[in-house]
């Protein structure tokens, strides 16, 4: 058995699902620039994006009957948002079966986050959307089993804060974009009257946007104006 072959057969394992047709998740491993010809994970990992969302939209809906609209799409955005999939990318050890050139960073987040997507997408191709529903319940289980209540995020936190007090909303402003196009920083600057601005850096606009928000909400709570 091939090393490539070996790897295969133990993510299969930890997938939970026996591929009818393994190059379907060889391609969803391999990343352009990969050391295998042929298709890449970029066409997977736009299905595997629209196939995550409606497994996790009707789970919801099942999960939580009484629930309005606006509570689900708070659960929703939480549950397939990049932070989620970098997290159960990592519970079941992607990075170390991704087909990447030599050098290249396994375990970047946009790189992690895009190739779960792929097996994702991988899975339904295969074994049809039953079997992709699996997977998704099976790994996003205890992430759903923690919402307690749906979630905010910083942004949203800190939006709703300012409008308590009749102030101008959160204004965000990006100034600086470091690294090669396959693995951007960004930097954002928040700024909200009363406080002086600050920044954040994160591997997408809206991460660094949500980590300068957390940031100043903190500042806020330090100065005793969060009541």
């Amino acid at each position: 058995m091939t090393e490539a072959v070996a790897s295969l057969t133990g993510l299969m394992k930890t997938l939970d699902h026996a591929f009818a047709d393994p190059a379907l998740l060889e391609e969803a491993l391999t990343h352009p620039g990969g050391d295998t010809a042929g298709p890449d994970y970029e066409r997977l990992e736009f299905l595997g994006d629209r196939v995550l969302g409606l497994v996790i939209a009707d789970w919801l809906l099942r999960r939580f009957p009484a629930e309005p609209e606006g509570a689900l799409a708070k659960r929703h955005t939480a549950l397939v948002r990049r932070e989620t999939l970098i997290d159960i990318a990592d519970k079941i050890g992607l990075a170390a079966h991704l087909n990447l050139l030599e050098g290249e960073e396994r375990d970047h987040p946009s790189r992690l986050a895009d190739s779960l997507e792929a097996v994702i997408a991988a899975i339904y191709l295969d074994g049809g959307l039953p079997a992709a529903r699996r997977f998704i319940e099976r790994n996003w289980q205890a992430v759903i089993g923690d919402m307690t209540a749906p979630p905010q995020d910083s942004k949203t936190r800190l939006q709703e804060w300012a409008q308590a007090r009749g102030l101008a909303l959160p204004a965000y402003q990006t100034v600086e974009r470091t690294g090669p196009d396959h693995r951007p920083t960004f930097t954002v600057e928040v700024a909200i009257e009363g406080f002086p601005s600050l920044s954040a850096s994160g591997p997408t606009k809206r991460a660094a946007e949500t980590e300068a928000a957390a940031a100043m909400l903190l500042r806020i709570e330090e100065a005793g104006h969060d009541e």
